[in-house]
This record gives structure tokens, C-alpha cells and sequence, in this order.
């Protein structure tokens, strides 16, 4: 992987393979060219139109999702965001091949996922603009979301710590006799941490229904895969713990959808672990407080442009009949018009009283806590013109 293009040492194949025993290099299941057309011999997964459909529109409602909440954060509406653009089609992929029992845990960059699974554009915003219509009384920073109604576990800003959790909720799911799996989702750059090894090998163990799904994205915030790892990206760590891998091309999503359809077969008929390391390319910014032209090219960014995975998808769907360009471009805008008019109403709902910041933790707060809510009042009303009006809702009594 000793590359700026981090596919530069992977092999395409055009069957999923798991693979049990160690090989120099680990091929890559792709399914679609760049172009839409099928590989040759490629064998695409049965899909219908609906469900084709709607992993095309999850993808398209995503970037539009990201482009204008960029748009917000840079207008000082929202404090910080992360985008997934350039990644779509991982995450909505490995969505679609799930069922609404299997749970989901995130790293911070699968807006996706939820969006998929039904997440309505008013609940990204009251999350977003930590309002006291949101599930957490606006207690997390912006994409921190959660959706204990869609199975999607509430993301936690420290770096890996839902991958051993993922293993530990597998297990328990498999204890329970459940016919759900869980899949845990982070980047290479999280898999450099301890926590990854620890779930990897805990999940390994104890035969956990899990999928690992790794979003190989070339950069861990500024560092590139070449100088995280000298090893054949993340793909060979699971085959080093004993566990079933598939390499797949993660613009692809028809390859996407078909990998993570056949590692959850796998992970529920033969109770175990399975890593699914999907090679893509993040073409935003690492977030907001990021500025990528400090580490990489432009050049670099629009050879991967080349390989959009929503241009690719469309030009799949257009050969086979289901989708009309005009059609399409109409849906985007009445896209952007929906999340832009619900961006200017949920921007307006007041954030929780003040006084809510100290409870559901003990039945009745502790003094010490109620003394410091005090002291935050009153520093407050002191100097009232330092913070936003939304931070008025004080309750004196």
C-alpha cells in the first residue's frame, strides 16, 4: 500500500470470496466499472427496481445533506459537521443489505445508514441544531446521532470505542437467539487503535455475529494510508485474527450490497465475525475544522471524482430502463429545497432549559451538581450578551 492511490497493490475480482488463509494480496470484489457497465463474468446480486431506487435517492439525499449543512456550518448555523461525500455509496450499500433487527454502531460518518433506514431530514436538523426536540437534549455536538427506534446506536465522539462494543452486543444478540447481527463501522485510521484489536479478537473468540466494516478512505484526518501501515491495508488484520474477509471496491455499491449480503448470511448461519474492508475515497474535508489542500492534491481529489459512486450507480440504473435523467434532477432539487426549508424552521425551535443540563443522570441531582448550575446561571445573566438568545432559557425559580 506504499501509494498515494490506496487501490494502487489491489487485485479486482468479480466474485466475493471470503477468505480463510492468508494471501499476499488480498483481491477486491468490483462488480461495476466506472462507466455503470457490469465486469465481465460479474455476477450482480438479484435487486429490484424499489429497492435500487432507493439506494440511489439515500445517496443522492446524503450529499445534498452534506453540502448544505457545510454550507450552515460555514455560515455559523451549526457548530461542525462531517460529510461523507465521496463514501455514499459504502455506507448506503452495506445499509441495503441489512435487516431493520441488525444493529448498527458508527463511527461519525454514516448519515447514510440512518438516512436509509428512515431518519427524517426534521430529526438530522434537531440533532444538528441540539435543539430540545432532540432524543439527547442537545447534550451531543452535531452528528452525534442516535435512533433507538432504527437500531442505530448513538455515535460517541472517542475514536473506536463502538468496535468492542459491537462484539459485546453480537454476542449478546447471539446468547439472546436473535436473528440479528450487528455491524460496527470505522475508518482505517481508527483501526490503528487498541480498542480495534481488542473487539476484533474478543468477537474471534467468542464466535460473535458481527460484520466489521472498515471504510479504507486514503486518510486518517491528514495522515495517509501509506504512512499509517506498512501491511496490506485492514483487510489482512482480520484474516491475522482468524476472521472471514472480504475486500471490496466501495464505490461499487452494487459489489457493497452484495458483500455485506453475504457476510451477514455468514455471520448469522455460522455465528462469527466478519470484516468487510471497503476501498474508497473521502473527497471532503476529514470535517469542518479541516483543510485538506494542506495534505493532498487537487489532482489527486479529481482522478477520484472520476470514480463518483453516485454517477457510477446512475449510469447503471439509466441502462437498465429505471431511471430518467430530468426525473432525476428534479428530485435532487426538491431534495435540496426540502432539507433547506427544514433547515430555517428547525433553526428556529428553542434549545432545553438550562436547568435540564444536570438531570437524568441522578434522580434527584446532587448538591454539588446544583451548586455549579448556580454558578453557570449566574455567569449567564452577568454577562447575557456573550452567549445566544436560545441560552436565555433560564428557569430562576
Amino acid at each position: 500500500m506504499k501509494d498515494r492511490n490506496h487501490l494502487s497493490r489491489v487485485n479486482v475480482s468479480h466474485s466475493a470470496t471470503i477468505i480463510e488463509n492468508g494471501l499476499i494480496d488480498i483481491p477486491m470484489l468490483q462488480l461495476l466499472q466506472a462507466d455503470g457497465t457490469p465486469h465481465k463474468d460479474a455476477t450482480l446480486p438479484d435487486i429490484d427496481k424499489e429497492t435500487a431506487l432507493k439506494m440511489y435517492n439515500t445517496m443522492q439525499y446524503v450529499r445534498v445533506l452534506d453540502e448544505r449543512m457545510i454550507a450552515a456550518q460555514r455560515q455559523g448555523r451549526i457548530s461542525f459537521y462531517l460529510a461523507c461525500t465521496g463514501e455514499e455509496a459504502s455506507t448506503v450499500g452495506s445499509a441495503a443489505a441489512l435487516q431493520d433487527v441488525d444493529m448498527i454502531m458508527s463511527q461519525y460518518r454514516e448519515q447514510g445508514t440512518l438516512a436509509y433506514r428512515g431518519y427524517t431530514t426534521e430529526q438530522f436538523m434537531n440533532q444538528m441544531f441540539s435543539n430540545e426536540k432532540e432524543p439527547n437534549k442537545g447534550r451531543q455536538m452535531p452528528i452525534h446521532y442516535g435512533a433507538k427506534e432504527l437500531n442505530f446506536m448513538t455515535i460517541s465522539s472517542p475514536l473506536g470505542t463502538q468496535i468492542p462494543q459491537a462484539s459485546g452486543y453480537a454476542y449478546g444478540q447471539k446468547m439472546a437467539g436473535q436473528e440479528a447481527i450487528t455491524i460496527c463501522y470505522f475508518g482505517e485510521g481508527a483501526a490503528s487503535e487498541g480498542d480495534f484489536h481488542a473487539g476484533l479478537n474478543m468477537a474471534a473468540v467468542l464466535n460473535c455475529p458481527v460484520i466489521f466494516f472498515c471504510r479504507n478512505n486514503g486518510y486518517a484526518i491528514s495522515t495517509p494510508a501509506e504512512e499509517q501501515f506498512a501491511g496490506d491495508g485492514i483487510a489482512s488484520r482480520g484474516l491475522g485474527y482468524g476472521i472471514k474477509t472480504i475486500r471490496v471496491d466501495g464505490n461499487d455499491i452494487m459489489a457493497v450490497y452484495a458483500a455485506t449480503q453475504q457476510a451477514r448470511k455468514i455471520a448469522l448461519a455460522e455465528n462469527c465475525p466478519v470484516l468487510i474492508e471497503a476501498m474508497t475515497y473521502r473527497l471532503a474535508a476529514h470535517s469542518t475544522s479541516d483543510d485538506p489542500t494542506g495534505y493532498r492534491s487537487k489532482d489527486e481529489e479529481e482522478k477520484w471524482r472520476e470514480k463518483d459512486p453516485i454517477r457510477r450507480f446512475a449510469s447503471w440504473l439509466q441502462q437498465q430502463g429505471w431511471l430518467d435523467e430530468a426525473a432525476d434532477q428534479a428530485h435532487v432539487e426538491q431534495t435540496r429545497q426540502e432539507v433547506l426549508t427544514e433547515l430555517k424552521r428547525v433553526e428556529k425551535v428553542p434549545v432545553c432549559v438550562i436547568d435540564e443540563i444536570i438531570e437524568d443522570v441522578y434522580d434527584t441531582p446532587p448538591w454539588h451538581l446544583q451548586e455549579q448550575l448556580r454558578e453557570l446561571k449566574a455567569h449567564i445573566s452577568k454577562y447575557p450578551d456573550a452567549y445566544p438568545k436560545t441560552s436565555g432559557r433560564i428557569n430562576n425559580g
